[in-house]
């Protein structure tokens, strides 16, 4: 009888079979030389579970006077009985479903991310699971390199030899940083509901799973419609998991989660809010008691909060308008003063620093200049008479048409059709190259109605972006801190000034002339003060639903929105009504400047004078975080 021959790919087959325990063995023990090799000195499992010492950090104003004194949150431990049942299946659900299955790391989910990651052709998904997030937390840095990547997988493996699972599960849920400076859920819960965690409804347990996904930028206190639609999200991951019904999800969505009054009443509470959260970003959770220096200017953080005030209970209750937000810059960049709405004790949301409203008009200034650097001058001719594009038909606030007029008085008239156009001639794509290269970060669609600012901006994007219109060209990095020390006088951070020229002296002449123009005969006028040259600009979006005035004097800039959160239209409010007069009022508070001859005396930026430093487009407390990680190696 005939022996069967063999095929080359069964003789393969059986080889490898053959080889596999030898592979097993040499992959063990390179595992175990890679833990050996890569892992950090690691601690008594029971240390991870001991209470931390309450931390405080110390902020002063610019002149080193208190501003409040806060406690790091989240100190205290509480075990999963103390913790919604719901909120602990809202984690699951969003950032491991399967999570008591598998042994610290997920194949499965490493796949799926890497498979999305390759379809999108960038990252778009990450594919670590809670025990590998824990890993992070306790022991890691966020750099994102292969080395840190194989620590991470190592610490996993370690973590799920030496604790059950729901000892992981406690660990992450009281350690797990959820933005406005809470670590953990029982803090979170405190801090945006004023409750317990065992004491949150569904809809609030959604948006506290949801925070994860990005703390800082999701946090409800400076994103609260970005918080409610990511908790949307998990909520609808949880009935697709079949761990709720959909009626419960219909209950949830129909009763989002609302933010608790807040009891404090710190003088500047948004702005404290900003500092910390950004800080407590780029820190971690500190282990020693901190001062912080920051740049707000305790005066003019007082007229700004009553001026607003004041608008708001008077002309803004009879016009339909409820909340506001106001930012003042000086020429360095320093942050002097931030009101992120009417009431902080009412409402946490931060306007200034998280709200994206349409800057209607003045959104302008990007355009003009962007045509003023393609050679057009304030004495240039433009055409201010009916236009179509399409199904689109731009028109007057007035309605009028006033035929060929000049590009300065286009401007300071406000008049859309002339605007839109001049984007037409100068095109969308540079405009929109322009507004970038001031400061503008939001997205920024290069279509004609650009033209009319039908993009969304923050008033604090919209301010820094005006920096260098009133330092003549000059754009300083915009920072809220000075100064970061622990309780020994360590210095944790200490600002470095820097800036770069991106306008021209020519074109920032020119558009400095354009805004005083709107202030002295424009839409502006309501702005005008007797002791000081004011330039500015006004900008009303569709249907009354945003106003806006943003005024330079004094070597400082004041943008001012007023508008309603639910973007309700207001009955008639323009930006050259109720918000220049708002601006007028904190420019009451600063000193009178001198007006040099030739011009209105305006902010002067550090490095003008000829030296150009290095490019950094940090925005404000970003600043910190390669300087941390460089000096402390925090974990």
């Amino acid at each position: 009888m005939a022996t069967p021959i063999e095929t080359p790919s069964r003789s393969l087959v059986w080889r490898l079979l053959a080889a596999l325990p030898t592979l097993l063995v040499l992959l063990l023990l390179g595992w175990a030389a890679l833990f050996l090799l890569i892992a950090p000195e690691l601690p008594d499992t029971e240390a991870l579970f001991a209470d931390s010492e309450q931390r405080t950090v110390r902020l002063l104003a610019a002149d080193d006077s208190p501003l409040a004194e806060r406690a790091a949150e989240g100190a205290r431990f509480v075990g999963l009985k103390r913790i919604a049942p719901h909120l602990v299946k809202a984690v699951l659900a969003i950032e491991d479903h399967r999570f008591y299955d598998h042994f610290g790391v997920d194949p499965r989910g490493l796949a799926r991310a890497l498979w999305q990651n390759l379809r999108a052709g960038e990252v778009v998904a990450g594919g670590s699971t809670i025990t590998q997030q824990l890993a992070k937390n306790l022991f890691l840095t966020p750099e994102r390199s292969v080395r840190r990547k194989l620590q991470e997988l190592a610490l996993a493996l370690w973590l799920e030899a030496r604790l059950s699972k729901d000892e992981i599960l406690i660990l992450y849920l009281n350690r797990v940083y959820l933005g406005a400076g809470a670590y953990g859920v029982e803090a979170a819960a405190q801090r945006y509901f004023g409750k317990s965690a065992n004491e949150v409804s569904l809809s609030e347990a959604a948006l506290l799973a949801g925070l994860l996904k990005a703390p800082s930028a999701l946090a409800p206190t400076r994103d609260l419609a970005r918080a409610r639609e990511r908790a949307a999200l998990v909520l609808q991951r949880m009935a697709e998991l079949g761990w709720i019904t959909p009626e419960l999800v219909l209950q949830a969505r129909s009763a989002p989660a609302r933010l608790a009054p807040e009891s404090r009443t710190d003088l500047a509470g948004h702005f404290l809010d900003w500092v910390l959260d950004d800080l407590t970003e780029h820190l971690g959770k500190h282990g020693r008691d901190l001062v912080v220096r920051t740049t707000l200017d305790r005066r003019l953080q007082q007229a700004a909060e009553q001026a607003l005030r004041a608008a708001l209970a008077g002309e803004g209750a009879e016009r339909g308008v409820e909340e506001g937000a106001i930012v003042v810059l000086d020429g360095s960049g320093a942050v002097r003063a931030m009101v992120g709405g009417e009431s902080y004790r009412a409402s946490r949301l931060n306007r200034a620093a998280g709200a994206r409203r349409q800057p209607g008009s003045a959104f302008k200034p990007f355009l003009y200049l962007a045509a003023l650097e393609r050679g057009w001058a304030p004495e240039s001719p433009i055409e201010d008479r009916p236009i179509a594009i399409g199904d689109w038909r731009p028109e007057n606030f007035d309605g009028r048409y006033r035929g060929r007029v000049s590009l300065e008085e286009a401007f300071a008239q406000s008049l859309n059709t002339a605007a839109v156009r001049l984007i037409q001639i100068v095109g969308p794509e540079a405009v929109v190259a322009t507004a970038r290269r001031l400061g503008i970060a939001a997205p920024l669609p290069a279509v004609p109605s650009l033209a009319l600012g039908t993009a969304e901006v923050t008033p604090v994007e919209l301010a820094s972006a005006y920096l260098p219109f009133a330092t003549g060209g000059i754009r300083p990095t915009v920072h809220a801190v000075r100064e970061v020390r622990d309780d020994r006088g360590r210095t944790l951070y200490r600002l470095a000034p820097s800036s770069r020229r991106v306008i021209e002296p020519g074109p920032a002449a020119a558009m400095q002339r354009l805004f005083e123009a709107v202030v002295e005969r424009g839409t502006g006028r309501a702005a005008r003060l007797p002791d000081r040259k004011v330039l500015g600009k006004s900008g009303t979006s569709q249907g009354f639903r945003d106003a806006w005035f943003v005024a330079m004097a004094g070597g400082h800039i004041v943008a001012v929105w007023v508008g309603n959160d639910d973007s309700r239209p207001m009955q008639g409010v323009t930006g050259g009504g109720l918000p220049a007069r708002i601006a007028r009022e904190v420019l009451r508070a600063l000193p009178p400047a001198p007006t040099a001859p030739g011009g209105p005396a305006l902010a002067r930026a550090p490095g003008e004078a000829g030296a150009r430093s290095a490019p950094r487009e940090e925005n404000g407390l970003a600043l910190i975080l390669d300087w941390v990680q460089r000096n402390l190696g925090a974990r």
